[in-house]
């Protein structure tokens, strides 16, 4: 179970961050659209601040309860009451929920989300949003979710594509339908902008274009051969790095398995994105995020072995 010192920890961080986006918006913004008009506007203040509804959401995923209703009413309004004492209902937070999706996305991505590095894993996970047999009778993704298969087999929902540095830092992800190809135009637009250096891949991510593309913006793609490819001359330090390829897998079950980034029982959209957006930010403050040692360190290591 995630202590209270965690917690707060979490929400000290995350309030640090609100206070100073406030700020900026209130400078930037807000006095701009007050004297639009000319007319007075309404604040209507809610009871929690968006400080402790990010902390709450980040805390779920943490991987101690499975479902957010148990979790908000034990854990918060029970074991956590004194620390949050002016949580509202349930049914209530809910509603609050999609008021945070602007700062808490920024907070992922400028206080969260880590650097590249020149040395980048990149892969994909499954999203389903329900079980195969009720694809059919889905509404609440009717028109969004797709169908797609990957190496575990069918899938309604969506994919998760991901990039990570050696240290096991989320760098930046794109979110697109099942079906859409790892490869994808669309999904290396929004990577490009972060990316510098190799990038690691595994055999799915073959395609000429693909690494014509890339190297020519200084960006080097790595990645296995198949069986019935020509054998060509490889680096031994980029074969290392490829069998580093765990960091990227590690990541992707520790949000399923820990931090619940998969489930089935989503009554709307914003809610899903809230999800995942939360449980992406959660991995950021985990503990035992898996790192790559670095080569040299490894055989240095190797050599004291000996």
């Amino acid at each position: 179970m995630i202590t209270t010192c965690k917690v707060t920890e979490i929400f000290c961080i995350i309030d640090e961050f609100s206070k100073k986006l406030h700020a900026e918006l209130e400078k930037n913004m807000y006095l701009r659209l007050s004297d639009m008009d000319g007319r007075k506007r309404r604040k209507c203040e809610c009871m929690m601040s968006e400080s402790e509804i990010m902390t709450i959401l980040v805390c779920y995923h943490f991987g101690t309860f499975a479902n957010f209703k148990h979790y908000y009413m034990l854990f918060i309004k029970g074991h956590l009451a004194k620390d949050f004492p002016s949580a509202v209902s349930y049914n209530r937070f809910v509603e609050l929920m999609p008021r945070v999706f602007f700062p808490l996305m920024l907070f992922m991505r400028l206080q969260a989300f880590g650097k590249c590095s020149g040395i980048t894993f990149v892969d994909s996970t499954m999203i389903p949003v329900c079980h195969n047999v009720r694809h059919c009778f889905n509404k609440v993704f009717e028109g969004l979710a797709t169908d797609g298969k990957g190496t575990m087999g069918w899938c309604h929902g969506f994919k998760l594509h991901l990039m990570c540095n050696d240290r096991g830092e989320v760098i930046t992800f794109c979110l697109t339908g099942a079906n859409v190809d790892d490869r994808d135009d669309r999904v290396w637009s929004v990577f490009t902008k972060e990316l510098y250096g190799k990038v690691f891949a595994d055999r799915g991510y073959i395609k000429k274009e693909l690494f014509e593309t890339l190297f020519s913006n200084g960006i080097h793609l790595v990645h296995g051969l198949k069986a019935n490819m020509k054998n060509k001359l490889m680096p031994m330090y980029d074969k290392i790095m490829l069998r580093k390829r765990y960091v990227i897998e590690c990541i992707n079950d520790l949000l399923k398995n820990k931090a619940e980034i998969v489930h089935s029982r989503h009554r709307s959209v914003h809610n899903f994105i809230m999800n995942i957006c939360s449980a992406l930010t959660a991995y950021c403050f985990f503990d035992n995020k898996p790192e790559a040692m670095p080569v040299h360190v490894e055989k240095s290591r190797q050599m004291e072995l000996f």
